[in-house]
């Protein structure tokens, strides 16, 4: 921290003094004459402990301010910057035991190891840099070629090396997490030179995905900008109309982009005025000694008018490759993938367009899709048929929240919502990793497309399949609504929103392009009329079973929040409004499964305050913002436990789902059937408090959103209650005329 104090007080003395020369020019000849300094002035400089000479008390008021500033930046930056020099994750030393082998190995990213300062005498006969996953360094290994790039067929062998950096790059789409070590090993004696293992838990570093391109002005917009290492972006699909008139990529700190910034070259390298870029993917990479750790944002400016057009910003948390030259720079604009295969799997709605790359399949989707939806395309379950139970699916979309486009890998294992270990999860949910890489997303004219990439044979052979290039395979899609955790809810079962027939893909073929036309020129078409909120007032007794939320026109219409795919049918009607009073008491016979080992069959019903319910997989502070008030107990430890279970009940298609179709809910109804399981309804009184809001909800206790709203009232203030009213004092009136005209006849009869 003092070095660099020392180095600002220098460069800042020396700008004094640049400065105090160009304005006190005419007195230097006076100056000149000036005689040596005495012995008395020499001692008002003080050498300090580094070697730095305080001329003066107001500089050292400034090494003090600038070591202060520095200090505190330190705290700022505490966890963010590596230590430097940094070259990746150490990974250890090259044990010697010919050939005068040495050098430290680091793991730059997740497919490139860098050596620092390696030496070999280059008199093996046939050596190379090799690597393996047998226990010990083996002729069972691969070559690393190096250099790189050779001419022929063979690469060439290790020359002599003293003191050399080396970058090393794996082939055939590998990574370090493949190999137990590297060596440098003779091929044709099988002889060991030197060697180094690589630890298994080895956390490599990895490039980041940030946000787009915030868009402010001059239509700047792009794709998920990812940082490649500490010194390169990756901008993909980069759009801008080219007219400011002093424009450049700017970097620099604080909370916003400001003057005090650096411009950043383009992708080729020039600190000229930006150019207009319609749709294209550009590298840039930051100039001089800079690196992300030393920025808050990257941004589109325009110098001349102090103009933000647009930024992203640069997370503090980066664990990013050092930039060593291993990432190669495109000096050149790159246009997006032209693909020969493209198939349309849903139609109007749905199209996948891929290609082969080494050990990696990319995929595009492109889907007309709302905010809230995902469209999620994958292998289906069973090879033959479209089945998504058992499937690995890919489910893309774009996060509003978070702003940036997002594929992650799902294992459906059941149909039901994720739970945390069983329903439709994304695998890092439930102990796996998420190994498809983001590429590229976009959203125009109502069409959301996202590129992405995965590996041909994954790493994760619980819940990922591998994907056949030798034959067809069953392909299964989907597009459906967002739940608030970002996660996939049910489909709605049309054949606007799955494939209901086998699909079959061969994903070597060559121009398998069947798309007869692009989904931006589909006309949008509005969606069916929503059907009416039923009501339920002046009732004692309800019956609470399971059915489907009747597609565009039932739940999410009448909630405005997407469903799983199934809701409360509550006396035979979708997700009903209930009136309640204050002190009366109810009962409420309850037909959700309660067999916890089918979780797709398993819904515990309860009143809370929650307009989501799903209390049984909320956590911590997430589950104490909601209040149960009927259906649920807690055990010695404060777990919440559902009482409110009973056999399974289901309103059911009789075929499809012809909500979309049919145009009241009656009639729709008719087109269910009512099928229950073996086994006694649950049962649940609940008296209302009298401190009850005057909104509660009927909700699932394992999953979210399948309820809707109780509406409480003083006692006697529904209208069922009035109803009962007027029926008694309308009763009374007729029983007091009835007891007069009695009278006046006995009356008469009398007189007679």
């Amino acid at each position: 921290m003092w070095r660099k104090a020392s180095r600002l007080v220098r460069e800042t003395t020396s700008w004094k003094t640049r400065r105090q020369g160009q304005a006190e020019a005419p007195a230097a000849p006076a100056a000149a004459t000036m005689a040596a300094p005495t012995k008395s002035s020499t001692r008002t400089r003080t050498p300090t402990a580094r070697g730095l000479t305080i001329v003066t008390w107001s500089q050292l008021a400034v090494v003090a301010a600038v070591a202060a500033l520095l200090q505190c930046r330190v705290c700022q930056a505490a966890g963010r910057a590596p230590p430097e020099p940094y070259y990746g994750r150490y990974i250890g030393d090259f044990t010697n035991f010919a050939h005068g082998i040495k050098g430290q190995i680091y793991a730059v990213d997740e497919s490139t190891l860098f050596v620092k300062s390696f030496a070999y005498d280059g008199t093996g006969p046939d050596a190379f840099f090799w690597v393996g996953k047998t226990q010990r360094p083996s002729p069972e290994g691969y070559i690393i070629p190096y250099p790189e790039e050779y001419t022929g067929m063979d690469p060439p062998i290790l020359q002599a090396h003293n003191r050399t950096d080396i970058i090393l790059r794996l082939p055939m789409g590998k990574r370090i997490k493949d190999i137990r070590w590297l060596s440098v090993w003779c091929r044709r004696f099988t002889v060991d030179f030197g060697e180094v293992f690589i630890p298994s838990n080895l956390d490599v570093p990895k490039p980041r995905v940030l946000p787009e391109f915030k868009r402010l002005a001059h239509g700047l917009r792009s794709s998920n900008i990812s940082v490649l290492d500490a010194k390169t972006f990756y901008i993909p699909n980069l759009h801008y109309d080219g007219a400011g008139p002093d424009a450049y990529f700017w970097v620099g700190n604080g909370s916003e982009p400001n003057i005090m910034g650096i411009k950043v070259p383009n992708e080729s390298g020039s600190l000229e005025p930006l150019r207009g870029y319609q749709g294209e993917d550009i590298e840039i990479q930051l100039p001089g000694s800079l690196t992300v750790y030393d920025i808050d944002w990257l941004a589109v400016w325009c110098v001349e008018y102090r103009h933000n057009f647009g930024h992203v910003y640069i997370p503090r948390d980066l664990d990013v490759p050092p930039a060593l030259g291993q990432t190669k720079i495109t000096t050149t604009t790159t246009p997006r993938p032209v693909y020969s295969n493209c198939r349309e799997i849903l139609p109007n709605k749905l199209q996948v367009k891929w290609e082969l790359q080494g050990e990696y399949l990319q995929i595009e989707l492109f889907g007309r899709i709302n905010e809230d939806q995902y469209m999620a395309f994958g292998l289906s379950g069973a090879n033959g048929r479209p089945q998504m139970s058992q499937s690995d699916v890919v489910v893309a979309f774009y996060d509003t929240v978070a702003r940036v486009f997002r594929a992650e890998d799902y294992f459906i294992s059941d149909l039901s919502q994720c739970d945390g270990q069983r329903g439709a999860c994304p695998d890092e949910r439930i102990g796996g990793r998420n190994d498809v890489v983001v590429l590229s997303g976009d959203r125009k004219n109502g069409v959301t497309s996202i590129r992405y990439k995965r590996l041909l044979q994954p790493n994760e052979a619980i819940y990922d399949a591998p994907i056949p290039i030798d034959r067809e395979v069953s392909v299964i899609a989907a597009i459906g609504p967002l739940n608030a955790r970002k996660e996939a809810n049910a489909h709605s079962h049309t054949a606007s929103d799955h494939n209901q027939d086998d699909i079959r893909i061969n994903f070597s073929a060559r121009n398998d392009h069947a798309c007869k036309s692009s989904l931006y020129d589909v006309k949008d078409e509005s969606g069916p009329k929503p059907w009416p909120t039923r009501k339920i007032e002046g009732v004692r007794k309800f019956r609470a079973s399971i059915g489907p939320t009747g597609g565009k026109r039932g739940y999410t219409a009448i909630t405005k929040v997407p469903s799983w795919g199934i809701a409360w049918y509550v006396n035979d009607l979708l997700i009903p409004e209930i009136t309640v009073e204050r002190g009366q008491t109810y009962e409420f016979i309850i037909e959700g499964g309660n067999d916890s080992g089918q979780p797709a069959r398993y819904h515990p019903f309860y009143i809370t305050d929650s307009p989501e319910g799903g209390l049984g997989q909320k956590v911590g502070l997430e589950a104490r913002k909601q209040k149960a008030y009927a259906g649920v107990e807690y055990d010695d430890d404060g777990n919440a436990v559902p009482t409110g279970a009973g056999r399974y009940c289901e309103w059911e298609h009789q075929t499809i789902d012809r909500s979309a179709e049919i145009e009241t809910f009656e009639e729709y109804m008719k087109t269910l059937v009512f099928k229950c399981e073996d086994g006694e309804p649950g049962y649940l009184n609940w008296t209302v408090p009298m401190n009850a809001p005057d909104e509660l909800y009927y909700q699932c206790f394992t999953h979210n959103n399948l309820g809707w709203k109780i509406n409480v009232v003083d006692m006697g203030a529904s209208r069922g209650s009035i109803a009962s009213s007027h029926q008694l004092i309308l009763y009374g009136i007729s029983t007091v005329f009835s007891l007069v005209a009695t009278s006046l006849l006995f009356s008469g009869h009398v007189l007679a």
